[in-house]
Order: structure tokens, then sequence, then C-alpha cells
């Protein structure tokens, strides 16, 4: 709320929040939530007998009938406009929070994170009806589009979380500032950190020097030192960090305000770039200055299932652990075949003096302070390419057109050859990496970054690597990389292609593009097929691993999303034993195993 020149309250009218923006948002959310939930077996709609393809859901006092699709893997397309609520006998409004909340018992979600868990549901729904005004692009639009522009057309978040969105902690005036579906530009605040309170890790062959002189000009830093001795104080007793506008107003400011006023934190000023939220949220993308690193950053606003926050001391050795990972890649004759690579993340700071940091339970607040720096995907593109997150494959404008339909029609090439560029550039360089070198990512469509020329998939940059990549096997690992061990039992091993590949992704795209009439059911499998038997047979030494790892079984066992953010919407699995916080629903058909 702002003033006005006579000091009344000037109340911001939300104009995104309208009857019509709201009904579109209830209605796509309530269609995800159906489909989801009955995908993991929450809820299991009974199919009316004299409606062929309808189905009935009973929620409390609530009635819902729908008319859908059933692909493999259970997955379900729900027509939105066939879904109908009854109460009472009369058809009444579609409210996904009525729907969760009279379902909560049976969903698994506790009591006490009910109400958490519908404030995550209106925040989608808000961010949703944003979208439905704002974002008007169509998929022939973004089919040339640049990275920040297709990020910020993304309307629907992950395509398997419900609540998706959640975004606690953001304000109207910071949702427009913050959010990446706004495209807002974000000027990062600048901090200097006394050198004794944080910790500073540096990839291979980068300094302290030329990582501050890759991201800041000589003015800009020469300026940060007058405002240090203006304040009587040495630049060369500091460090430099990037924070989150929102986190140093609504966190750092308050609940470091001891450190602040003693100086062992210093704000510097905005930065002179201009970034770009991701998808992500709390990673920005330099528009001004494209070649220069993403930036990552501690945002202690609860989004899916976690606080989203950054721990300094779980990122000491990120740093080492992208260099240990970009080397396998590199030095593996396969993988440079495929042309996959990683954008390292390669240097981390985290402010580690303060109270938080010396309590020994964990806790939310040792993940407010801390960044890191990414490399960009700029420098990979050559001529005629283009770059473009994964995820943007499953985006649906509002005519309800895919961009990977739209992309497989530029492209001029059949279905099938498209999607097999794609399968050979995605999938089979995954599963190499889990049969040679027992080594698996966090594949999601966010944590790639697809290589574009002619509308077809060149190849992708793996990103995201010091979170998510784990080694499930006893290979030797520098000390400073022990850290991605982790023990998991062989029939689990599969699911690091089978759930996050298979299910989390595939699942969706082969529905799309059926569902469009782009290809025939079992297409796309057929064609993934393709891609891991041609591994194979140019690689018989990987038979044994592929048998162990088999990712042609009869079934697996159905690893659930939603199921995990019910349980415990606050934080949905230990983050250091990823393995041991699984739910799993029986399992899944195998849509490779008739490939065999």
């Amino acid at each position: 709320m702002t003033l006005d020149a006579r000091t009344r309250p000037v109340v911001d009218t939300a104009d995104h929040l309208t009857p019509d923006a709201m009904a579109h948002a209830q209605r796509h959310l309530t269609r995800k939530a159906i489909a989801e939930l009955s995908h993991e077996r929450l809820v299991q709609p009974r199919p009316l007998p004299d409606a062929p393809g309808f189905f009935e859901l009973e929620a409390g006092a609530s009635t819902y009938r729908f008319h859908a699709h059933r692909h493999e893997l259970q997955h379900w397309v729900i027509d939105a406009w066939s879904i109908t609520r009854e109460l009472d006998g009369t058809i009444v409004d579609l409210d996904v929070l009525d729907l969760v909340a009279s379902l909560h018992a049976e969903l698994g979600l506790p009591e006490t994170l009910v109400a958490t868990y519908l404030e995550e549901l209106s925040s989608t729904l808000a961010s949703a009806a944003w979208k439905r005004v704002h974002r008007t692009e169509t998929v022939q639009d973004l089919l040339e589009a640049d990275l920040p522009t297709i990020e910020a057309a993304m309307t629907e978040g992950h395509p398997a979380f419900v609540a998706s969105n959640g975004r606690i902690g953001l304000g109207l005036e910071d949702y427009r500032a913050f959010a990446p579906e706004t495209g807002s530009d974000v000027h990062l605040v600048w901090l200097a950190v006394r050198r004794d309170v944080a910790h500073l890790s540096l990839g291979e062959g980068l300094s302290e020097e030329s990582l501050y002189a890759q991201e800041l000009d000589a003015h800009v830093r020469a300026g940060f030192d007058e405002r240090l001795e203006s304040l009587g104080l040495d630049p060369r007793d500091y460090l430099l960090a990037p924070a989150h506008p929102w986190q140093w107003d609504h966190k750092l400011a308050i609940t470091f305000a001891p450190e602040v006023a003693r100086r062992d934190v210093v704000p510097l000023g905005p930065s002179p770039d201009a970034y770009r939220a991701q998808q992500s949220i709390r990673t920005f993308y330099n528009v001004d200055r494209p070649e220069r690193h993403y930036v990552k950053t501690a945002l202690s606003i609860q989004n899916m299932g976690f606080m989203r926050g950054l721990s300094p001391r779980y990122m000491r050795a990120t740093p080492a652990i992208n260099d240990w990972v970009h080397d396998l890649v590199e030095g593996d004759e396969v993988l440079r075949g495929y042309r996959f690579s990683i954008l390292r993340e390669r240097a981390a700071i985290g402010f580690t003096g303060g109270p938080y940091e010396q309590l020994a339970a964990r806790t939310p607040y040792q993940k407010m302070f801390a960044a890191l720096w990414r490399e960009s995907p700029h420098d990979r593109v050559g001529p005629g390419e283009r770059v473009a997150t994964m995820a943007s494959l499953l985006h649906h404008d509002a005519s309800g057109r895919s961009l990977a339909a739209a992309m497989i029609a530029a492209s001029g090439l059949d279905p099938a050859d498209w999607l097999r560029r794609y399968l050979d550039a995605y999938l089979a360089p995954l599963a190499h990496c889990l049969w040679k070198h027992d080594l698996a990512f966090m594949p999601h469509g966010e944590n790639l970054i697809l290589v574009i020329r002619d509308h077809v998939v060149e190849r992708v940059l793996m990103k995201d690597v010091g979170e998510e990549v784990v080694v499930m096997g006893d290979r030797p690992l520098p000390p400073d990389v022990e850290r991605i061990r982790a023990d998991v039992p062989v029939p689990l091993r599969r699911l690091s292609i089978l759930t996050d590949v298979v299910d989390g992704f595939l699942r969706f795209l082969s529905a799309d593009l059926v569902e469009e009439g782009v290809v025939e059911p079992g297409t796309l499998w057929s064609v993934a097929a393709d891609s891991l038997h041609a591994l194979l047979a140019e690689h018989p030494e990987l038979a044994e691993a592929a048998e162990r790892d088999d990712l042609f079984a009869p079934e697996f066992e159905h690893s659930c999303l939603n199921r995990l953010q019910l349980r415990n919407t606050l934080e949905m699995v230990d983050l250091a034993d990823q393995a041991d916080s699984l739910l799993f629903a029986g399992t899944l058909v195998n849509p490779l195993a008739g490939h065999r």
C-alpha cells in the first residue's frame, strides 16, 4: 500500500484477480489436481457406466464429474471443459481448495498443515490468474524467442506438483517485482561480508579476483571500495556477495541486524546489471550481460515443499563437486559424442558467523545468507542456435497448443525423427551416466537447457549439479566430493531414469503429442527404446550394468511427488538422505518394457 499526495492510502486493486481469470485458474488447477492425485493413487475416480469416458469423484459433500483419457503410466488427461461440481443437487463453481480440504485425510495431509497447503494452492491460483491476464504469447510467438522470454512465458510451473507456485512470503508488490512470469528486471543487492565470518569456494582455475572482475565492472568495484572506506573500513577485509532484494529487505537487514550494525555485513548498493528470475525463482539470468554467470541466491520463502534457502555449509563443496562431474563428463568419449555437458556452479559464498551457524540443530535460519555463481549458457550457443528451458516443451498457450507440437511442425521433420534427436540428446546420455558411472542427476524440465537449431534439439546442458547429483556406487571420490555418494538399493537405482525422466517428464510429453494428434500412442516410447538400444549396441560393455539397472523392466516402483509434499509441505524430503524420504504407491507398468 502506498500514499498519494494527500496521504490517503492507495490500495493495490490486484486487477488480475477477476471472476473470469479466477474461474479459469480454478478449472485449470482442479483439472491438474484430480489428474495427478489419481496418477498417485490418492483418489480413485469411478467410471460412469452410462457415459463412456466420463468419471466421478466424491470429495466431501461435492461430486466432481469429468471426461478423461488415460494414457501409459496411469496418466490422466482430463478435458477441462467437462469438469462439473455438484453440491446438494446443484452445479456450483469449481473450488480446488474445497476439493483438497474435503479430502485432506485421504491425501495424507496432516491436520496441522492443511492451512499451509491451502495457502500454497491459493498462491498458485493467484499466479495462474495473473498469467491468464498478462501472458498472451502463443506458442508460435515463442518459436524464435530467447531464454528470458521463454522463462517468463511458462504458465504451468512443475508439471506434477499441484501446489507448484506457493511462494509464501511474497506480497503483491513482491510478486510483480520478482515472480518469473512477470518478466521484471531485478537488480540484486551487493553486500560486503567480512572475511572472518564468510567463506568463498572457488572452482578450478577461478580466483577471487577473476570472479569479481567478470561479474562487476571496474568502476562499480571502485564505488564499492569508496563506500567501505567512507565508513572507515578496509575493502581488503571483505568479500563481495550478491543477495536477493527481498531477502535483504525482509531477512538479512532484520535477522542479521547485529551483524549489519557492527559492519560484519555492509550493504553496498544494487547491481547495475538487470537480471531476470528463472522458473526456479531464486536463480537469476543476467539480461544486460548474458555472458556473466547465473546467480542463485537464498530466498526464505516457502515454495513447493521447501523453504528456498541456501546452506553455506552445504554449498562449501559445490564448486569442487561441479568440477569433478565436469571432468568426468568431458573425459567420457560417449558423452562427448552426444555433446552432453553441464553448466558448472563455479563459486559459492556463504555467511558462516553469528549465532545461527553455531546451533547444532539444522534450521532455516542457517540457509538465509548464501549465493552461488553458475556458468551461463550464453557462450555455449553457436550461430543459428538458441537455448530454452526443457520445461518449455510442456508449455501450453491459451489455445491449448503445446510448444513441443509447434516446434515439431516448424522443424519439418517427421515427429518420430524429431523425438529421436531429442531423446538422443537427453535420455541416452543420462542412461549412459547411470550404467557407466553410477551417476544420476535430477533431470527435470527446469534443470535442462536445450540447445536448438531450426526448431530441433541439438544437445542439452545439465544444470543444478551441486545440490542434485548423486553417485550410487563405491567408485573412489575425492574427499571434498564424498558428500554426493549415496547408498541406494539396486531396485531403486533405475528410478533415476524411470521416475525422474520417464514418469516425471516424458509421461507428460507423450500424452501432449498424442492428444494433439502429432504422434500415435506408444510412438515416444518406441523411439525412446530405440535410442537406448542404439547406445547398448554401440557400447556392449554396458550390457551388465544395463541388466542390473534394467530400464526395460516390466514395471517399476511408483515414487510419488505430491505424496511427499502433502506429508510435509514445509520440508518434503531430507536433502541429505533423499532415497529414504521417498514415498511409493505400488508399481507402474513400464512403457519401455514392450520394446525390449
